[in-house]
């Protein structure tokens, strides 16, 4: 590639991302798309439907990233998600705070953005809150905790964590082919799952699912494909456009909110670019705002009292500080690493799901103990 055709790749790169969040914000917004809001369901209701339409997201992601391996279009290994360096204790303890901000915080990152775009007031200040905690988390003062206590504690995987990488280092199989096995199988599964009871074949459950997945697919191929260089005409480096990690990317709603805010900030600094992340976040703003226009659900939202304004600020800092840590949020390790079958993503996910548990039962019992 020349030089003077990569400020149009990168544009393509950031145009295409931009675009594909406006539909993820789109689809959340129509079909309450919602990590907190399905775990809550079954905890407190015993409703499994937006369970199941995660769930099928989840599916189609990990058909989606592991077809792209079999093709030989993308490898886990280029993302954070797989790197050999396991931070299993970071990803436990990051998940386990972010699982319980998160019900603070009336729902993760990416439900944060959608409630903005359907004029909810308390989920700006969770946003900004959620950004400067997430920052100090990076760079910061927490940071600096981080990376001497949690980090400290991990394993090294020199084949890769991702599941295919290792079953391939053990067995000399192609890395290629257990992709598309154990991808096929698993994603197959979840898909199976979300489809077995008819409150998982609603329409909602089905746009959902398969939207958001095919949404998380797509970026993929937008950072790993379109927007991968083989060797950079400056650098001379192989080179993933446009990311903040310098490494394949896909839709995360933690760090680039952090990263969203530092540009917004900055803006006058040349230096401080447009990424897949920064505008990833505008663009589920927009989609969930057209959404919330057109079918005249928009409403303005404020804080009900001083606890509730407590409860948000507080649950935003969880999240930041957590997400950071555990490398990703429902969106970024829930979806986008799980995808990729990094033992790592497995850990947070898991991990975010019981910290939303016992965020909900903290709810409860403060609920029963006031009356």
């Amino acid at each position: 590639m020349q030089e003077s055709d990569l400020p149009g790749l990168v544009q393509q790169v950031l145009w295409a991302s931009f675009a594909l969040a406006v539909v993820f914000g789109a689809i959340a917004q129509r079909t309450h798309f919602c990590t907190m809001g399905a775990v809550a369901d079954i905890v407190n209701i015993g409703d499994w439907a937006r369970m199941r339409m995660w769930a099928l997201a989840l599916g189609v992601a990990m058909l989606g990233f592991n077809a792209m391996v079999a093709l030989g279009w993308v490898e886990a290994k280029n993302s954070i998600y797989a790197a050999p360096r396991l931070l299993w204790l970071s990803n436990a303890l990051g998940g386990l705070l972010f699982g319980f901000g998160m019900v603070l915080a009336s729902g993760c990152g990416s439900k944060t953005l959608v409630r903005i775009g359907g004029g909810n007031l308390k989920s700006l200040v969770v946003f900004m809150m959620l950004g400067l905690s997430a920052y100090m988390t990076l760079r910061g003062l927490t940071a600096v905790w981080r990376v001497a206590t949690v980090d400290a504690a991990a394993l090294t995987l020199a084949p890769g964590q991702d599941l295919p990488s290792l079953l391939a280092a053990a067995t000399g199989a192609s890395r290629q082919a257990l992709a598309l096995g154990v991808g096929g199988v698993l994603g197959l599964a979840l898909v199976a799952f979300a489809l077995a009871r008819r409150e998982g074949r609603s329409g909602d459950v089905l746009l959902g699912g398969v939207g958001i997945g095919a949404v998380i697919a797509a970026v993929w191929w937008v950072s790993g494909r379109l927007g991968y260089l083989p060797e950079h005409p400056q650098t001379l480096e192989p080179t993933f456009l446009a990311t903040n990690s310098r490494s394949m990317e896909s839709l995360s709603f933690v760090s680039p909110v952090a990263y969203a805010l530092d540009w917004l900030i900055l803006y006058s600094d040349k230096s401080k670019t447009l990424t897949i992340g920064i505008v990833s976040v505008f663009g589920v703003i927009v989609g969930s705002g057209l959404v919330a226009l057109l079918t005249r659900s928009f409403r303005w939202e404020g804080f009900g009292g001083v606890e509730d304004t407590a409860n948000h600020l507080a649950g935003a800092a969880l999240m930041g500080v957590g997400g950071v840590t555990a490398m990703g949020c429902t969106i970024g390790q829930g979806l986008s690493g799980v995808s990729t079958l990094a033992i790592g993503s497995f850990i947070a996910l898991a991990a975010i799901i019981v910290g939303a548990v016992l965020g909900l039962r903290w709810q409860t019992w403060r609920l029963e103990r006031s009356l």
